[in-house]
Formats: structure tokens, C-alpha cells, sequence
């Protein structure tokens, strides 16, 4: 393969895994692509390496063959593999095809090309050991907050996602109109503040800097890509200029969106280069060229062996980890009465209408992380906070938390159920999670996951302040855990009131979300610090009456 072609082969490669990612957080209509998540995300940096921490799975060993490519080639993840390094590349040729049009002033003429710019060596490695320090010492928020693709997975949950759905609900609105049901409305996710506010400034800061100068951001802010910079100085294949056959046309230098090839002293910064080869398709000669640095230095330097046995060394240290991922299989079956099929998709029952409103707050003793992360320590600990989690939850019950977990953990995602319930059978967060925050449940453990308790304030339940019957939360309770008792006597009917069996409840929120008292809710879930296994259901036979009297007693 001749070198010219690397660049059309780095932007077919780019726009698969860009393309593939979007989809994971913009597919609202679940069309099976979900069980490719752990393909398509197995080589981002961050999150794998946080789930090969907490596992030790070779199925989570995705950074090191980041890093190994990184040693033979440069940084190739930031131009091949990363989503916000390939959308910097859009709005870049973007910008530049605006300021390079025909009839602009010559002054913008020369703004669609780039140039040589000076390393930010300092505050690029401060970040980097600022973010390492933080992260030894318990605190992921640099991390998850300049994570190159956690970065993206919030612009995409926050801003794009919001945008594809409500254009979405519009045509399908238009649709109706003429009887053509092909596309249906769907409910718009939960608004934070928080999140919307920081992917918007994500959003600017990386847009901005990248339509004026290239990769900026990458090369000054992106912890990411100062430790693969920092591996690709000692990269095989390295690009550099050949000065008997350099002419100087400035071609390359005008091409590199880096700005690391310094023509005057006709060098290539590798620690900066992010391997997008645009110099060798813009080079009209052999100025540029793509040598093998480690013959150079094994020949005159270095033993052969040495070199190959860290290579070695590296590959048998990823490959040697036993896989210690918790088993999904569908060992240990739940045979149980499931009534949350025709709950999960019932709405709240009413309705009810109290004559105030309740006056005693819910007591939270934490948050609610998702079923599969085991304990909010556990979770807090490995979650970038890329949202993509957020993205597939059907019920919009999984929302970005601001303080809930900590500074560090800010913008991790919690469960809240004012706007839905954690349906009984689904597990599309548990099959998306890249980091391993979230492990891969079977569904019939995740019915049986306890990430909360319901807890029951009776002093706010219509049933006493009203004196009326409810019973919207047992209605919604998919394992029974809440049920209707006898509370008091009336003359003309019998009041029931709600008893929660903590052993069999999992924490789902359907009482929460159906309770119709505000502003305090009279059943709410407070969270488990550490997930427990609810016992199964008691399984009631039904008893069937027969009217042998009638006409057809069968």
C-alpha cells in the first residue's frame, strides 16, 4: 500500500466508528443494535481501562491494543478510533471549506490553511499528572469531565439526542395527518441543568478551538492524548521530513491540523501528531516519508531482543489476566407470577385528587445507582459519566446526578422516578455500559437486583388524609412487594392502605412514580449503598370460581 493512501483509509475507518457510536446514543427505536456496544466501544481508552482495573477480562482489554498500536504507529486512536477527535476533523474542514469560498477577502484565504504552532507542553502535562493524581487519590472528575469520548457521549445525550427526537415527534406529527403511522412519538428525556449547561460548553469550547486551530484541543486539554503522546515518542513508525527531498512548498505544513511540522527546522513534534497521514497525501514529492525508527536504533544501539521482549512482555501481561466478569449466564432461573407486563406500560392510576398537600419529606439516605453496578462506591468509581446509559434507558428514569454522589462524582448517573419506573424486564443499560460501572445481568438476576428499598410515609398517603381508596402503588409493583391491607372500616366501604414487604421489593420505583401525592410523595425508594438480592416472590395460585349454573359452565 502506498503511503498517500493511509489518509483515505484513516477517514473510512473515522467515519465507521464515529457513525456506529452516534448510533449507540441517538437509536431511540431499539433496532437491535445495542448487543454490537461492546464491539464498537472495546477500543475507547478510558472506559476500558476502568473496567480492566475492576475485572482483569481480557474482553476489557481494549486500551492495551490502544497502546500497542500507539507504539507502531503513533497516536491512530485520536484520528481513527475517537469520536471527539473525528467530530474536531468535521467542524474543522467545515470551517475551513467556509473560509477558504470563493469571493472572501484573501486575508480568510490564508485562514484555510494551517500552520506550525508552538507545544503547550506545560499545562498539557499539568493536566495529564493532575488528572492521574486526582484519580489515585479517589476523585474521577478531571477524568470524566475531559474523557475525550465521556465528553462526546454528553453532547450526544444532552444536545443531539433531545434534537433527533423532537424532530422525530414533529414528522411523526405531520405523518398522522395523513393516516401514515410509520414513525410514532416518543417522550422527550429528562432535562438537568448541569448536563445540558456543561455538554453546551463542551460543545463551544471544543467547536471553537478546533474550526481555528486544528487539534488544539487534543494537544492541550485531552489527558487522553498526552499519555498517548507520550508513548508515541518511542513509536516504530514515525513521520519525518527528508531534507534532500523536501522542497519546501509548505503543502505538509499547510495540511497538518496539529500544527507540529515546523518546516524551518523541518521536524514533526510526534507527541502532537495525530497520525490523520494528511501530510503524506499532500506532499507532491518524497519530502515526507514514514520511517521505522526502531531498526535505526536496534542496529546501532539497541540488541534486537530487547525491544521484542517488551512487546512481548506487553502482550502476554494482556493476554495472561484471567477473565473474572461477573456471569450473565441464566443459571438459578426465576420462575415467578410476573405481573409487570401490563404495569411497566400502564400509566400512574387516578385519578386521585388529595385535598392538600403532603407536608412530610421523603428521607434519602443516597442515591440510587443502576441495577448492575453492584454499590454506589463501585460505581462512582468506575463511571466516566458518559451518558450513554442515560441514552438507551427507555423510561428516561436514569438522569444525571449533580452532587448526589460527591465532587467527584458529578454528572454520574443516578435513578430518579418522578418521570418514570425501571421497567421489570429490561436491561438495556446493562448492555451498553463500557467502563464496566454497569455489569451485564441476566434478566432474570436483574429482576432480582435490590438497588432500593421502598419505604412507606402514611401521613401522606391519601388513604389517611382522605379518607379514600388508592392503591396506585401496589397496582405498579411488579413483585408484590407492595401490598393493599386492611386499614379502617367506613359504612359505607372498607379503606385499604399500602404495606411494604422489604424482601421481595428491588427498588424498581413503580410505587414512586404512580403515588399521586405532591408535593412529597407517600412511597418512595431510598437507595441501597451496596445492592442486595430480593427474595422471589411468593407464587399465589389463582383460585378459578366456575358458574356451573350457567349456560356454558366451562
Amino acid at each position: 500500500m502506498r503511503i498517500r493512501h493511509l489518509r483515505p483509509l484513516r477517514i473510512c475507518f473515522a467515519l465507521v466508528f464515529f457513525v456506529l457510536t452516534l448510533f449507540l446514543f441517538l437509536d431511540f427505536r431499539d433496532s437491535g443494535f445495542r448487543a454490537l456496544a461492546g464491539e464498537v466501544l472495546f477500543l475507547q481508552f478510558v472506559p476500558s481501562l476502568l473496567e480492566f482495573m475492576d475485572t482483569a477480562a481480557i474482553g476489557a482489554a481494549g486500551f492495551l491494543l490502544v497502546l500497542f498500536l500507539t507504539l507502531m504507529f503513533g497516536r491512530v486512536y485520536c484520528s481513527f478510533v475517537c469520536p471527539l477527535g473525528i467530530f474536531q476533523d468535521m467542524v474543522s474542514r467545515l470551517a475551513r471549506k467556509r473560509m477558504s469560498r470563493p469571493g472572501l477577502p484573501g486575508k480568510k484565504q490564508n485562514r484555510s490553511r494551517f500552520s506550525y504552532s508552538r507545544p503547550h507542553y506545560f499545562l498539557w502535562y499539568a493536566i495529564l499528572i493532575l488528572t492521574v493524581l486526582l484519580f489515585l487519590a479517589g476523585s474521577g472528575l478531571v477524568l470524566n469531565l475531559l474523557d475525550p469520548f465521556s465528553s462526546f457521549g454528553r453532547i450526544a445525550s444532552a444536545l443531539f439526542r433531545p434534537l433527533v427526537l423532537g424532530a422525530n415527534n414533529l414528522v411523526a406529527l405531520v405523518l398522522e395527518q395523513w393516516e401514515n403511522h410509520f414513525l410514532y412519538r416518543v417522550n422527550l428525556p429528562v432535562f438537568v441543568p448541569v448536563s445540558a449547561g456543561i455538554a453546551l460548553v463542551t460543545l463551544l469550547l471544543v467547536g471553537w478551538m478546533s474550526a481555528r486551530h486544528g487539534r488544539l484541543y487534543c494537544n492541550t486539554l485531552c489527558p487522553v492524548g498526552a499519555l498517548l503522546g507520550l508513548f508515541s515518542k518511542v513509536s516504530m513508525f514515525r513521520i519525518r521530513i527528508a531534507p534532500d527531498a523536501c522542497g519546501s512548498c509548505l503543502r505538509c505544513q499547510g495540511a497538518c491540523k496539529a500544527g507540529c511540522i515546523d518546516l524551518e527546522k523541518q521536524t514533526v513534534d510526534v507527541s502532537r501528531c495525530v497520525a490523520c497521514f494528511n501530510c503524506l497525501a499532500a506532499c507532491p514529492g518524497q519530502g515526507i516519508t514514514l520511517r521505522n525508527h526502531w531498526r535505526r536504533q536496534v542496529r546501532h544501539n539497541l540488541p534486537a531482543p530487547g525491544r521484542r521482549g517488551f512487546l512481548l512482555g506487553l502482550t502476554a501481561a494482556g493476554m495472561g489476566m484471567v477473565s473474572s466478569r461477573v456471569d450473565a449466564g441464566p443459571d438459578n432461573p426465576v420462575n415467578i407470577v410476573n405481573p409487570a407486563e401490563s404495569a411497566d406500560s400502564a400509566d400512574p392510576v387516578g385519578p386521585v385528587i388529595q385535598s392538600r398537600p403532603t407536608t412530610i419529606p421523603e428521607t434519602r439516605t443516597g442515591p440510587i445507582s443502576p441495577p448492575g453496578s453492584v454499590s454506589v462506591a463501585r460505581f462512582s468509581s468506575l463511571c466516566t459519566a458518559c451518558h450513554l446509559c442515560v441514552s438507551v434507558c427507555p423510561s428516561h428514569i436514569l438522569v444525571p446526578a449533580f452532587l448526589d454522589y460527591g465532587p467527584s462524582g458529578m454528572l454520574q448517573p443516578k435513578m430518579a422516578f418522578r418521570s418514570g419506573h425501571c421497567n421489570y424486564d429490561c436491561t438495556a443499560c446493562l448492555e451498553v455500559c463500557p467502563s464496566g460501572a454497569i455489569l451485564h445481568l441476566s434478566r432474570e438476576k436483574k429482576q432480582q437486583a435490590q438497588v432500593g428499598v421502598a419505604r412507606f410515609i402514611k401521613e401522606n398517603c391519601v388513604v389517611y388524609t382522605d379518607n379514600t381508596n388508592c392503591g396506585a402503588c401496589s397496582e405498579h409493583c411488579p413483585t408484590k412487594a407492595v401490598a393493599m391491607v386492611h386499614y379502617l372500616t367506613l359504612p359505607d366501604r372498607d379503606l385499604l392502605i399500602p404495606e411494604v414487604t422489604p424482601d421481595i421489593c428491588v427498588g424498581c420505583g413503580g410505587c414512586e412514580y404512580a403515588c399521586p401525592t405532591k408535593p412529597y410523595k407517600a412511597i418512595y425508594v431510598d437507595g441501597n449503598p451496596v445492592h442486595k438480592m430480593a427474595e422471589k416472590p411468593v407464587e399465589k395460585a389463582v383460585e378459578k370460581r366456575v358458574d356451573t349454573n350457567g349456560e356454558f359452565p366451562f
